[in-house]
């Protein structure tokens, strides 16, 4: 079984990289059973956005 260390780990890889299909199958196991893995892989991608979103205005700004 997978603990919640282990399943925030894949939470964050799954941004930059695809699970395979056994990490795939044991997270959504986790997070079915776990609320606060759940609410963690909802807000990871939001991060990922605004932080992407704030890193290019941030270089829209160097360029002027």
């Amino acid at each position: 079984m997978m603990n919640c260390q282990q399943a925030t780990r894949l939470i964050s890889e799954s941004q930059e990289r695809s699970l395979s299909l056994t990490e795939k199958m044991t997270l959504k196991m986790h997070v079915m059973m776990c609320s606060g893995c759940k609410n963690f892989s909802l807000q990871v991608p939001f991060l990922s956005k605004a932080m992407k979103a704030y890193a290019n205005r941030e270089d829209d700004e160097l360029k002027n």
